[in-house]
């Protein structure tokens, strides 16, 4: 997976965590569209993976 994808992943799972849900996907939309194939695939591994990062709060965030 391209690194920039692995950001935009990471940044809506922060986002989404925050309750800022239309952000999150304005973020993740355009990189998950445009994956090729390969890509696609490590997307959807990497989401299963992280399902947790996109629910849990993390303790600085309920502090």
């Amino acid at each position: 997976m391209r690194p920039s994808t692995l950001r935009a992943l990471k940044r809506a799972a922060e986002l989404t965590r925050q309750n800022r849900f239309t952000e999150a996907v304005l973020i993740a939309e355009p990189v998950i569209l445009t994956a090729d194939l390969d890509e696609s695939n490590e997307i959807r591994r990497w989401l299963a993976d992280h399902v947790t990062d996109f629910t849990d709060k993390t303790e600085r965030e309920t502090s």
